[in-house]
């Protein structure tokens, strides 16, 4: 018998211990292999069923969502189509080209075409990837959670984008411009080059190209939509005979009138309107034209070619300007004198000094 404190000599108790063996494979009886199968079978048969249905819950949404997409997208499209062959059978008639731009109907009605197909297909298959996941026994409120708090803080990110696009839909939906108008959006002013969802180019007077968001557009005036008004002030003397004046217009406006291409630009007769203004040295009789949109300056500019002609026949002046200046007065006697001086006295010092000697005084 070894004792405990002799433990350590002992080189049984102290030997390393043996290998770990790997432990046999407990062999299967055809019975446990019968019974797994069995387990398996009917648990495939239990639920081979539910497989079955969702499966073709699936298929079914997907294929009502692909039908339901394509003929929503084959439906705008043919709307789209429609209003571009209005718009060319317009164009051909006599006011066709005045009322109708075919370059503007047909960004537009691609725009529009853009932004509803690209919604429709959204909230089609979005709406099917719901329903899918539902059928996968899925619960969607989490991810409706997440989705709503990533669309807010998006939302707050990028405002601006969101703000920009949504403005550029409305204005392509109301028509508030298009392409080749002359507008004033207030940060910029000019005539429109391309309409985006996000941006408007405008082209200004002096040939640059203007960046607008859409979003930045409070307030924008539309300067080729409708019909436009040209204004003449006519000022004469006011001893002039006021019946002659106006005869003398009326015959200058009907004959502009008359002749192309003034006799498409005027969309009504020129007016005398009266009196605008009536000093002591002049009147001002207003003359009024409605015009095609964009048109006023030229109808201006011909008008008064054409007043200014008809009353040089008659022999009627025509003033304006300034003011004329009252007369000068009276020339003042001493504004050509020169300024007092020490030498003009000969009793003054600098005088004396400056006189020469006498000749007896130098012979002295």
């Amino acid at each position: 018998m070894v004792c405990v404190r002799d433990a350590w000599r002992s080189p049984v108790l102290w030997s390393a211990p043996a290998a770990a063996t790997e432990p046999e494979p407990i062999p299967v009886t055809l019975d446990e292999a019968a019974e797994k199968a069995t387990n398996a079978a009917s648990w495939v048969e239990e639920n081979w069923s539910t497989w079955l249905n969702t499966g073709l819950r699936i298929l079914l949404i997907l294929i009502v969502a692909l039908l339901l997409r394509m003929a929503v997208r084959r439906a705008l499209t043919k709307l789209i189509e429609r209003m571009n062959r209005s718009a060319q059978a317009v164009e051909g008639t006599a006011l066709g080209g005045l009322l109708v731009n075919t370059e503007r109907r047909r960004q537009r009605s691609e725009a529009i075409g853009s932004v509803l197909r690209s919604v429709a297909s959204f909230l089609i298959l979005g709406t099917a990837g719901l329903m899918i996941l539902g059928a996968f026994k899925i619960d969607l409120a989490p991810l409706l959670a997440s989705a709503g708090v990533a669309g807010v803080a998006i939302g707050f990110g990028a405002r601006n984008l969101v703000t920009d696009f949504l403005s550029g839909v409305f204005m392509i939906l109301e028509d508030q411009y298009g392409v080749g108008d002359s507008v004033d959006a207030g940060v910029a002013s000019g005539e429109v080059v391309e309409v985006g969802l996000r941006v408007t180019k405008l082209r200004g007077v002096d040939g640059e190209i203007w960046y607008v968001r859409n979003g930045e557009i409070k307030r924008i005036g539309n300067l080729s939509q409708g019909w436009a008004t040209a204004g003449v002030d006519v000022t004469v003397r006011p001893t002039e005979d006021l019946e002659k004046v106006r005869s003398v217009i009326v015959e200058a406006a009907e004959a502009m009138a008359k002749e192309e291409p003034w006799n498409e630009r005027l969309w009504g007769p020129v007016e005398v309107l009266g009196l605008s203004e009536v000093l002591l040295e002049s009147m001002t009789v207003r003359v009024s034209a409605k015009t095609m949109p964009g048109k006023a300056l030229g109808v201006e500019r011909e008008l008064r070619w054409r007043i200014k002609q008809g009353l040089d026949r008659a022999g009627i002046r025509i003033v304006g300007g300034l003011p004329a200046q009252a007369e000068e007065s009276a020339a003042d006697p001493t504004a050509g004198m020169a300024a007092p001086s020490a030498f003009a006295s000969a009793t003054s010092p600098q005088s004396a000094a400056a006189t020469p000697l006498p000749k007896a005084d130098l012979n002295k």
